[in-house]
């Protein structure tokens, strides 16, 4: 089996992680743990893996200058942006959650032009008005009678905030990736995340019933901190050597078709036809914005 071959299968793989996330994740809250309480199991696991495997990677120093940004990169990808995505995990769906948080590229683009000045063109801002028409679709219709659903339109409203968050964090970060090993980069955005989450997720990790949990909540919350956090973020660097960050950037449009694929599987999740459509133009949106121009003769 080729690299190319591997890499492709390792994108694959991080990408269907990241789909079932959405099922399983929702399964644990808020039965057997808060959506603020898996946080800083999350931060914390991950950190220590981190922080375990960099003892096999290479000996860096982060200057002092670059700080500032470190810590920046921690609050937004590791702080608001988890906060975001696991509340609004616990109080709307799984197929909500795949579908809104795909708009990222669309933020991505939006933040560039204001932050870098980066050129938009009539094609990518037809991308933007149909990808936001079809999240706020989701905010404004999409709701549902659901008892493991409390409040689907702050749900799906915090997913926004999530990935905007999370754009916020890929232009913050990408400086610090060309300048120091990506496994000295974790360790240190994770342990700077522990201790903004704690205020506010220690309460809820306190409350639960450590010694009485089942072997299904144990598997579950080992998938989010072995899987989700640690396993796919490897599984990216290691595609990321032999594809194309545009290439694996395609991806995206994967995550939520196979998180719709095992939601309705288990379950866990039912399709109508508001959700088709606000999926519909948040993919094509989505694509609008990422298609490369064609290059003049």
């Amino acid at each position: 089996m080729g690299k190319r071959t591997l890499a492709l299968l390792a994108a694959f793989g991080a990408s269907a992680i990241y789909a079932i996330n959405h099922t399983i994740a929702k399964g644990l809250m808020p039965t057997y743990i808060g959506a603020f309480g898996i946080i800083l199991l999350r931060v914390v696991g991950a950190s220590v893996l981190f922080w375990i495997i960099s003892f096999w990677g290479p000996r860096e120093k982060i200057a002092k200058s670059d700080w500032p940004r470190l810590i920046g990169s921690a609050i937004f990808g590791m702080v608001i942006n988890m906060l975001m995505f696991f509340k609004g995990l616990s109080l709307s769906t799984p197929i909500n959650s795949s579908v809104i948080i795909t708009i990222s590229p669309i933020i991505v683009l939006i933040l560039s032009a204001i932050m870098i000045n980066e050129k938009i063109t009539l094609v990518k801002t037809l991308g933007i008005i149909i990808g936001f028409a079809g999240a706020l679709s989701l905010i404004l219709f999409g709701a549902e009678v659901r008892q493991d659903a409390p409040n689907i339109p702050l749900g799906n409203s915090l997913f926004i905030i999530n990935a905007i968050s999370y754009s916020i964090y890929l232009i913050m970060v990408k400086p610090l990736t060309a300048k120091y090993h990506s496994i000295t980069l974790m360790k240190w955005i994770f342990l700077v995340a522990i201790f903004f989450n704690f205020p506010v997720t220690i309460s809820e990790f306190s409350a639960v019933q450590w010694a009485e949990l089942p072997f299904e909540a144990i598997w579950k919350m080992t998938f989010v901190v072995v899987g989700t956090t640690f396993l796919t973020y490897l599984l990216n660097i290691y595609a990321l050597k032999e594809l194309k960050a545009s290439t694996i950037g395609a991806f995206i449009y994967l995550q939520p078709l196979l998180a719709i694929i095992f939601a309705l599987m288990v379950g866990a999740d039912s399709l109508n036809p508001v959700k088709i459509s606000a999926a519909a133009l948040v993919f094509l949106g989505v694509y609008l914005v990422t298609k490369k121009p064609k290059e003049s003769a």
